[in-house]
């Protein structure tokens, strides 16, 4: 008898056991699905406001942000590109925003030094090129930034004013010696994309813009790319949330997802480096 309820209660256990661990992993499974994501559930009817510098464009509208939106169901992205200095100026005017990522260090470190950003967040995050492009069927004899000098048309840039891939083409003419023989035949572009625009439809002879941008058109192509010594630091594209942002938490999980190797692998397939 003594034998007998020891099993029933050996097996009472066991039975016991099993149901939590199957419960356990139903949720589990259930979760891996997306069926009872209580994170999404919070982030219902939230949004992200995303201020990004126009070369990243490409990467947000056509990947990034459709994979975050289908993560989180509840969540609408909702992004301004522009100029890093024309999205700075932006903000200090009172832009809706959340999350900033700017294509280098100046406009964000100026928001920050204005108590605009959420410094603990500010990460940097991306590398990229600076690269000389002339058009897919140019015949001219361009094979370095050296031969700018000799260029009788037009060099394309963007406004070195408030346009970060100006501000490194300019540093880059400048360190190279040419910028006195090249300043009068630049065209100034609002942001890089319409230095790209520029070149690629031939109202340009050739330009200077990062080398993410070059591999999105293929209207152009890259002669080289900005010389040893030509820039004195790396093209960072920092990333942080705003102060204050509307939507903290559905912020917050953006920034956390745009760390996660799934999105890391986009910005690498658009030519980016992961900054380490």
């Amino acid at each position: 008898m003594k034998s007998m309820k020891k099993l029933l209660i050996v097996a009472a256990v066991i039975a016991v056991v099993a149901v939590v661990s199957l419960g356990s992993c139903s949720a589990g499974w259930f979760d891996f699905l997306g069926g009872n994501n209580t994170t999404n559930a919070n982030l219902t009817g939230q949004e992200v406001n995303l201020a990004a510098a126009a070369s990243l464009k490409n990467a947000f509208d056509k990947d990034l942000i459709p994979m975050f939106e289908k993560k989180y169901p509840g969540v609408k992205v909702t992004p301004t590109y522009a100029s890093s200095g024309d999205l700075q100026t932006q903000i200090e005017n009172g832009l809706k925003a959340d999350v900033f990522m700017s294509a280098a260090n100046k406009q964000m470190n100026k928001l920050a030094n204005e108590s605009l950003v959420n410094n603990s967040t500010n990460v940097q995050f991306l590398e990229n090129k600076v690269v000389l492009i002339v058009p897919k069927d140019s015949k001219l004899n361009i094979t370095s930034f050296d031969d700018l000098k000799n260029v009788n048309g037009t060099i394309a840039i963007g406004d070195p004013e408030s346009v970060p891939a100006g501000q490194y083409a300019k540093e880059a003419l400048t360190n190279l010696g040419i910028w006195n023989d090249t300043e009068s035949k630049l065209s100034l572009g609002t942001d890089v994309t319409a230095v790209l625009n520029q070149v690629a439809q031939g109202s340009a002879d050739c330009g200077i813009v990062y080398s993410t941008d070059a591999k999105s058109n293929g209207d152009v192509k890259v002669v080289c790319e900005a010389p040893d010594g030509a820039l004195k630091t790396p093209v960072i594209y920092p990333v942080a949330m705003l102060k204050d942002p509307a939507h903290p938490e559905a912020a917050k999980e953006f920034m956390n997802f745009l760390q996660t190797k799934e999105a890391k692998d986009v910005f690498v397939e658009y030519g980016f480096t992961i900054h380490e």
